[in-house]
């Protein structure tokens, strides 16, 4: 009888634990920068987008240039300017150079613009192509190796409905 019982017991202990082995949800990482900077449509955007910054700061350098020229100019003959006209010229030149940091504004924002279109078609081809290999695989959650990553693919249950429920909302 006592034999019985510690078979009994040990056969509850076994489903037990098989059951809650089966209840594990399967976890998996990845390195999502790594698999980005991989990709060669990445390094194509990434060389794509240089090209663009280095056109923009080639422009932007010209201006600079052809300001400080007008600036040594202007520096240069206002001994034998007006007041008025150098005043003029002073307006000038903080005009021109208002013009050029705009002109900077508009370039970060154009390589910005750019980025976020070249960038996003590639990021959702490896986000698809992660969570076809997760399922091919059997995985549930598949977080982001790097530090403060994020949860990338999301199959397991949510205890939100149920929380809420207990909490009374």
């Amino acid at each position: 009888m006592k034999h019985l019982k510690k078979i009994a017991v040990a056969l509850v202990l076994f489903v037990a634990a098989s059951s809650f082995v089966n209840a594990q949800s399967k976890v998996a990482h990845i390195d999502v920068q790594k698999l980005l900077a991989d990709m060669p449509e990445m390094k194509a955007a990434e060389s794509e987008l240089k090209k663009l910054s280095e056109t923009y700061q080639a422009d932007i350098q010209a201006s600079m240039t052809e300001l400080q020229n007008k600036f040594r100019q202007y520096e240069g003959e206002a001994a034998n300017m007006s007041k008025e006209e150098n005043d003029k010229r002073a307006v000038e030149l903080q005009g021109f150079q208002k013009s050029i940091g705009e002109a900077q504004q508009a370039a970060q924002q154009e390589i910005q613009k750019k980025q976020a279109e070249l960038f996003g078609p590639i990021s959702e081809k490896a986000k698809a192509a992660i969570e076809k290999v997760a399922a091919a695989q059997g995985f549930d959650y598949v977080i982001d190796a790097q530090a403060g990553g994020g949860l990338i693919v999301a199959r397991g249950k949510d205890l939100l409905a149920e929380v809420k429920q207990e909490l009374g909302f």
